[in-house]
């Protein structure tokens, strides 16, 4: 769609306020009107959806074309990518369809399709004096940006265009969008990541998402800047862990040498970076990350971040940076819940070429909860142990398999080590444990280590209530009713719940 096509869509229009009162019986559409009916859909569409969504999937597509086929009336619409296929299909073909059947008067079937890809060259260095072989770009292509020593980038001159030689990005090419199993804990984060992806720079940018170790923050990002590099080859992307950009710095301080290291980061069209929490009381280095931060959001590139905690949870980093952090968008990625275990484990084990029983992978889910890296360590045990006994894959086979796993939890994990470790994380003492005393600094404590005794343990209801001290077991279920149910809503609540579970399991 051309912007001269799509010109005031996001405003007020003429027709847009007729529209808006619902669709009217019109006969069916005229031959010489069906270059407007895909206008007039759009100016429908961008009263209808938030701009920002309107802006980022509808606004750059070209004008679809409509033609009248035996079975009615057809708009055949180009997209650059799958990736953006798959989306408009899932979030918005439907919608369309329908607004374009309401102006025609007729049903309108959407096809959509990707856009051909026109040839890319690859650049040819001349050859050289001496018979140096013609494969590399020449390097005095981009004589303004010299590569920082070790700087993980392509010689210069390849930025501009698909070469032969590969940047060294970093990026994991398994950790995809297709190899990511979605689900309630990881569903804001990884539509974020959608959308970052599908349109880098435009929102969400910063994008900082947090949560507790083996979550899939990694995964991720990784998969935003793999879909970049498959979208736009040429992108200057870059992976990194917060302790590699530590390193940087170091050495470039020891060198004195900052323009290369401002050479290496302030040209990326996206960052992604790992770990920001471990830039605490590194002064030297914040303030480097806050000049690159400040770059490249004023270039329009995008920058990705992870944590292990929400950005004003984070201690000893300046302020204007975690201000910064909080810019844009922050989202949490929680402790995968039982069904979303049970897929993840059935999605590993088909990658492993095992097909996994569900009752298999529901015992398994049950018994591993901390996060997803434990997750795939408990496959790898229970797959390696099945090839190596020549047995199929069973619940006894899992429980022998893991026999050592589930001894140390249940060695470790009791009831009183359960009141002492949240008593001790929300500074009341473990006698508060056992007591009659009800205000809610001891009640709400009180409540949690109800919870995770039934969660963690294999006590009854009646044995939990026992523990503390002498308590109905009709008390001990309303908390964990209670502190389950929040849980699914209160994303703080959930990562004190995800630390206290990762405390006691060591």
């Amino acid at each position: 769609m051309s912007a001269d096509a799509l010109t005031g869509l996001t405003g007020t229009t003429g027709g847009s306020a007729a529209a808006l009162a619902g669709p009217v019986p019109v006969p069916p559409a005229d031959p010489s009107d069906l270059p407007e009916l895909w206008q007039r859909g759009c100016e429908r569409l961008a009263t209808e959806l938030p701009e920002q969504q309107f802006n980022t999937w509808i606004r750059p597509l070209p004008a679809a074309e409509l033609c009248r086929a035996e079975d009615g009336l057809r708009a055949r619409l180009s997209v650059p990518n799958r990736f953006k296929l798959d989306w408009i299909r899932a979030q918005y073909a439907s919608r369309i369809e329908t607004l374009l059947g309401e102006l025609a008067g007729e049903p309108v079937r959407l096809e959509l399709s990707v856009a051909a890809q026109p040839p890319r060259t690859l650049p040819v260095r001349a050859p050289q004096p001496g018979g140096s072989a013609p494969h590399a770009a020449t390097p005095s292509a981009h004589p303004a940006q010299p590569a920082a020593a070790g700087a993980p980038v392509a010689p210069a001159g390849t930025w501009g265009g698909a070469t032969a030689v590969a940047p060294s990005n970093r990026l994991n090419p398994a950790l995809t969008f297709d190899t990511l199993v979605p689900g309630r804990a990881n569903q804001m984060a990884r539509t974020a990541a959608l959308h970052v992806a599908g349109a880098p720079g435009a929102m969400y940018n910063p994008l900082f998402i947090y949560g507790g170790v083996g979550l899939g923050k990694t995964h991720l990002m990784n998969a935003v800047g793999n879909q970049l590099m498959k979208d736009k080859p040429d992108a200057r992307v870059l992976y990194l862990h917060a302790e590699q950009f530590i390193t940087d710095v170091v050495k470039n301080y020891q060198r004195k040498t900052f323009d290369e290291l401002k050479a290496k980061y302030h040209s990326l069209d996206l960052l992604l970076i790992d770990d920001v929490q471990f830039f605490a009381g590194k002064e030297r280095t914040q303030e480097e990350f806050f000049n690159a931060f400040e770059a490249l959001l004023a270039k329009k590139a995008h920058i990705i971040m992870t944590s292990d905690t929400y950005p004003k949870g984070l201690v000893d980093i300046d302020e204007r940076l975690t201000s910064r952090f909080d810019s844009g968008l922050t989202v949490a990625i929680e402790p995968p819940e039982l069904e979303m275990r049970v897929a993840i484990l059935m999605r590993k084990a088909e990658q492993e070429g095992t097909q996994m029983p569900e009752d298999v992978a529901f015992f398994v889910a049950k018994n591993v909860r901390a996060n997803v890296r434990e997750l795939e360590g408990a496959l790898r045990k229970v797959l390696a142990y099945s090839r190596f006994s020549g047995k199929d894959i069973n619940i006894q086979l899992a429980r022998e398999a893991l026999k050592d796993l589930l001894s140390i939890q249940n060695r470790q994990i009791g009831v009183e080590n359960i009141q002492k470790t949240v008593a001790d994380f929300y500074k009341i003492k473990v006698a508060d444990m056992y007591s009659k005393k009800r205000p809610a600094s001891i009640a709400r404590p009180r409540q949690i280590a109800m919870y995770l005794a039934k969660e963690l343990t294999q006590k009854s209801l009646p044995e939990i209530g026992d523990l503390f001290g002498g308590r109905d077991h009709t008390t001990v279920l309303h908390a964990v009713r209670k502190i389950g149910g929040e849980r699914q809503k209160d994303t703080e609540l959930n990562q004190q719940l995800h630390v206290l579970e990762q405390t006691l399991k060591g």
